[in-house]
């Protein structure tokens, strides 16, 4: 019985679309992993943690592998593609929505926060971003003693006249500076961080607590823990009404803050629609040469009962951190 061999043309078309069908799958690939890998409730590796921050970025381009998938005719590759990038999008879209939640009626509380970069911002920058923003709350993070000391000589003790300062040489001093009196806490101590906590007696509303959050930053792989262990430490939303603001250095991605988010506190950015707007690299910043493009690191979080007005963000000089604004509504009492 004899056969009749292929033309070199037909040879050449399933060829051809035989590699076309590697390609189209080589693209959907990294997305699906991207996508299983962001449904896990844990930061699987190292390395994830610093890619998971850029999901936002990945949810966009993973429109790319359904277009390729339709335009090549390869239709299990379609679903898959469209599956992933669905997965994605609900993971992300939220943000641009304001959450629709009613604040409660009562005293508001307007918190500011900002990373000083080794206390590298001129005091009278932020003191005059304090006298504009007026807020009840400022919380910073990297503040070096003599950061401090400058803070008090450009007059933020008359703005914001109750404080608990905990400066330190480096990258891990911090303070809560505030309009009403302030019990000052048991500071938050991981690798070499001390992120201050103090109770803020809001008139009107009573205690409020609050911390200037700022854990190590995973940027190697020997801070991996220090930086889960500083996220970790953070108090949960309790019966009084509570505020983490600063640089978590995590996004909501991350699995130390989406479990933040699942104990009860609510992500002010989130909350009124803005969860995009980033916070940092607020100027170029590069790493092993390649250049990073923004993400959203800095937060005002606030537990269950906290309202969320308005929320915005500042540049300030000499900082790679933008500052975090938020207008809060506290439940009322007495």
């Amino acid at each position: 019985m004899e056969t009749r061999a292929d033309s070199p043309a037909v040879t050449v078309g399933r060829r051809r679309r035989r590699w076309v069908g590697v390609l189209v799958w080589g693209l959907v690939a990294p997305f699906a992993v991207w996508a299983v890998l962001r449904l896990v409730p844990a930061d699987v590796h190292f390395r994830w943690v610093q890619l998971v921050a850029f999901t936002p970025y990945a949810a966009l381009a993973s429109a790319i592998a359904p277009i390729a998938a339709l335009v090549s005719r390869r239709w299990t590759a379609l679903v898959v593609s469209l599956a992933v990038s669905v997965s994605l999008a609900v993971c992300v879209l939220p943000r641009a929505f304001p959450s629709g939640e009613a604040a409660p009626d009562g005293p508001s509380l307007r918190v500011l926060s900002s990373n000083l970069l080794v206390g590298s911002v001129p005091a009278s920058a932020l003191v005059d971003l304090v006298r504009k923003l007026r807020p009840d709350v400022l919380t910073v993070q990297e503040l070096t003693p003599q950061a401090a000391s400058a803070l008090n000589k450009a007059g933020l003790a008359r703005l914001l006249p109750y404080r608990t300062e905990r400066p330190r040489p480096g990258v891990g001093g911090s303070a809560i500076y505030a309009r009403h009196p302030v019990t000052p806490g048991q500071a938050i101590e991981v690798g070499g961080f001390g992120q201050a906590e103090a109770t803020v007696d809001v008139p009107g509303a009573g205690p409020v607590g609050v911390v200037s959050v700022h854990p190590c930053a995973p940027a190697r792989p020997d801070r991996h823990r220090c930086w889960a262990e500083g996220l970790a430490a953070l108090p949960p939303p309790g019966r009084t009404p509570r505020v983490l603001a600063g640089d978590f250095n995590a996004t909501l991605d991350h699995a130390p803050v989406r479990e933040l988010l699942a104990e009860g506190y609510a992500d002010a950015a989130d909350a009124t629609g803005d969860g995009f707007v980033t916070t940092w690299p607020y100027r170029p910043w590069h790493f092993n040469g390649f250049g990073v493009p923004p993400v959203a690191i800095d937060h005002v979080l606030v537990g269950p009962g906290v309202g969320v007005r308005a929320f915005g963000v500042h540049p300030v000089p000499e900082t790679d951190h933008r500052a975090v604004f938020a207008e809060l509504v506290l439940p009322r009492v007495g």
